[in-house]
């Protein structure tokens, strides 16, 4: 249809423009934490930037923010190609490797002083988890053997120490040598309870990562199991919601959505379940990933394209902006547009890209505002720039996923158009 070309263009243009954003900000990103992070003086990166930019080399060194670190210059280069990422991404798991891998009791430790050593050494299967998934996306842009062997020694840890035989799921955290704990929080803030969604999150995307490479049946079986759990467990397939947090015996111990939880968890289980392989349960998530993003968009998608933080339902009772929840909706969002072709679902993540280009990215110093209020969208200044939670990681990604996603979407454009 040749009436159909202009407007074929104009389209395919916005998804261009949109994917080119991305790259730059991404290398933006990169660079920013590149300029102000690396420590010197002790190796790897330190713990925190303030939201003025003063920097605090002093700080202790999280798990969380140098497996993110790493996972960010190894996913970079792997998209990007680019040298200096490679390079980043090399000091930053030698860093792991040598400073944070508990090899007396096969598990990691949560927290180091600033010279690298341990401070909380208790085996949070959050971290676990997660530095298990980052080495094995060390592993597929080297092919080091060592280093996947390593991945798997921290998921034969979560299997062997974690694994709850009775209810099922993954029991939160225990003591550096494989002890009970009473307190088994990840952070204050959190409810101490033995289940959490953010810990079973970690684990689905590390035994994801992992089964991507190796195709071992335990990790199939692994994969399988966490992939059900969150079915049959953690959302709530009527509402299109997640739980928090739970009993041993899953009874919910939170009444509360977090809705940028919601959405990152539609697009890594459809991710986890593609990886799979399995066609019944791929056929049986796909509805379940869309309803996740519809419930987020009518309770928490404000006007201006920002999603709200968390409440029940439509009852939104914290409206602030975080950053990490734009990020997680504009995938959701590509997720959706690529499983149902709506346009909906693409108009709605243009409209929070151009929020968080107005809002969220730090014009001035670099690197993004962590959060934003509602309708002033004022920046938090108590907020650091970079800190144990604070890393560079889901911008980044949400940066790649839109590269990546943007390519598929127009070379299927393509190949329909010329109908082959």
């Amino acid at each position: 249809d040749l009436h159909s070309f202009p407007t074929r263009r104009s389209s395919d243009l916005r998804f261009k423009t949109f994917r080119e954003e991305c790259i730059k900000e991404c290398d933006n990103i990169l660079k920013w934490w590149e300029k102000n992070t690396l420590d010197e003086e002790n190796g790897g990166f330190i713990g925190q930037v303030d939201f003025d930019m003063t920097k605090h080399p002093e700080a202790d060194k999280a798990i969380v923010l140098n497996a993110r670190i790493l996972w960010t210059f190894t996913s970079a280069y792997r998209v990007f190609k680019k040298p200096e990422y490679f390079e980043l991404a090399c000091r930053s798991c030698e860093y792991i490797i040598k400073n944070f891998i508990n090899k007396k009791y096969n598990g990691v430790f949560w927290t180091l002083d600033k010279t690298g050593k341990p401070k909380i050494s208790r085996n949070q299967i959050f971290g676990l988890a997660f530095v298990s998934c980052v080495l094995a996306e060390f592993y597929r842009i080297t092919k080091k053997k060592d280093v996947l062997d390593l991945a798997m020694l921290l998921f034969d840890s979560v299997e062997k120490h974690a694994l709850d035989s009775k209810y099922n799921g993954y029991i939160e955290a225990f003591g550096e040598d494989w002890s009970n704990l009473e307190d088994m929080r990840l952070s204050p803030a959190d409810k101490n309870e033995p289940k959490t969604i953010n810990t079973h999150l970690h684990i689905l995307m590390g035994y994801t990562s992992l089964y991507r490479v190796l195709k071992e049946e335990k990790v199939k079986k692994a994969l399988k199991n966490i992939i059900e759990v969150f079915l049959n467990k953690i959302i709530d397939t009527e509402r299109g919601a997640t739980t928090l947090f739970f009993a041993l015996d899953w009874t919910h111990k939170s009444d509360n959505d977090i809705y940028g939880i919601d959405v990152e968890t539609s697009w890594i289980l459809w991710d986890a379940v593609n990886v799979l392989g399995d066609e019944e349960i791929i056929k049986k998530t796909k509805p379940i990933v869309l309803k996740m993003v519809e419930h987020s968009l009518k309770c928490a998608f404000d006007k201006d394209g920002g999603l709200m933080s968390s409440g029940k339902d439509e009852k939104v009772t914290d409206t602030d902006k975080g950053w990490w929840a734009q990020t997680e909706i504009v995938i959701a969002l590509l997720n959706a547009y690529q499983l149902t072709h709506e346009e909906k679902y693409l108009e709605n993540a243009l409209l929070t890209w151009d929020f968080i280009k107005k809002y969220v990215i730090d014009h001035k110093d670099g690197e993004w505002h962590a959060r934003v209020s509602k309708d002033e969208h004022k920046p938090y200044t108590n907020e650091v720039k970079a800190g144990a939670w604070k890393c560079p990681y889901h911008n980044s990604r949400m940066c790649m996923e839109v590269a990546e996603r943007v390519n598929s979407i127009l070379a299927e454009k393509i190949l329909n158009r010329y109908k082959i």
